[in-house]
């Protein structure tokens, strides 16, 4: 089995993406993995094998103005999260996507969850790994300043961003090897920098996590939230507290993982995911 990387145009914009799938005739329901901030989906390497190992068939795709994903300049798109929702609809109906299992990390992955509480027909089950759940969310600082003037254009521009985002929300050293592709946008242009800025100058959080928050009320689908708890970022207080009001949503603790679980703790998850995916709805 080898996971494969492709592109497709959809709607004047290109995409990247990740794809695995063990056999061409596959009876599961199809599951799509949408990263956060800086990791593209690259992050999801180890649990892209797994996932495909178990039968299923994935995607996961870089967002725009991230990873290897075009990087349109804010006069051809917005960077707000509407226009990454609207992007999102075309690139699923361009990939025959119709219904998928959906699984969401990160900052930039709280967009993947405003698309499944405006799309639930679409959602079978959803997986949540540290993303901002609430208005009580807030952006580090680390990343802030990355939309203010001037400091924001300078600070984008240093591929050892990357080195300092990904291992202070990790909490643990990445290999040079993998910090290289990470880093490799940074490296090839300014437009990786500058697709950075637009998107935390457009992400509009506070107005997101309103969305969020009604949309858990009718929220019905099968729901497992793995958390990093000691995510320096985001406190596990929210996440915790909805899956006690929600009967369909199940609370993991992953005690040792930080804000990007998938990049060290693949091994530990992808048991506790492939059994929420495939167990039977009572």
């Amino acid at each position: 089995m080898k996971i494969e990387t492709k592109t497709i145009e959809s709607k004047g914009q290109q995409w990247f993406y990740r794809y695995g799938q063990l056999r061409n005739e596959n009876q599961e329901t199809p599951v799509v993995l949408l990263h956060g901030l800086l990791a593209h989906s690259y992050c999801w390497r180890g649990l892209l094998e797994d996932i495909t190992d178990a039968g299923f068939t994935v995607y996961a795709p870089d967002w725009l103005g991230e990873g290897y994903s075009g990087k349109p300049s804010p006069r051809e798109f917005s960077y707000q999260p509407d226009a990454f929702i609207s992007a999102l609809e075309t690139l699923f109906q361009d990939l025959n996507l119709s219904r998928f299992h959906l699984v969401v990390q990160g900052f930039i992955g709280s967009i993947g969850l405003q698309y499944a509480f405006r799309h639930p027909e679409q959602i079978e089950r959803l997986v949540i790994l540290n993303t901002p759940l609430s208005s009580a969310a807030r952006l580090p600082w680390l990343m802030r300043q990355w939309s203010f003037p001037l400091m924001g254009e300078m600070l984008t521009q240093d591929p050892l961003l990357v080195d300092r985002t990904l291992e202070k929300g990790s909490g643990y050293v990445i290999s040079e090897e993998n910090l290289g592709v990470y880093r490799q946008p940074f490296l090839k242009n300014s437009q990786a920098g500058r697709s950075l800025v637009a998107t935390i100058k457009n992400l509009n959080l506070p107005k997101a996590m309103q969305e969020i928050e009604a949309g858990w009320k009718n929220w019905e689908q099968p729901t497992q939230i793995l958390w990093g708890m000691d995510d320096p970022w985001l406190s596990a207080t929210v996440p915790e507290a909805i899956a006690k009001e929600k009967k369909n949503i199940r609370f993991v603790k992953l005690e040792e993982a930080k804000h990007y679980p998938q990049e060290h703790w693949s091994e530990e998850i992808s048991p506790i995911m492939l059994t929420f995916l495939r167990q039977q709805i009572v």
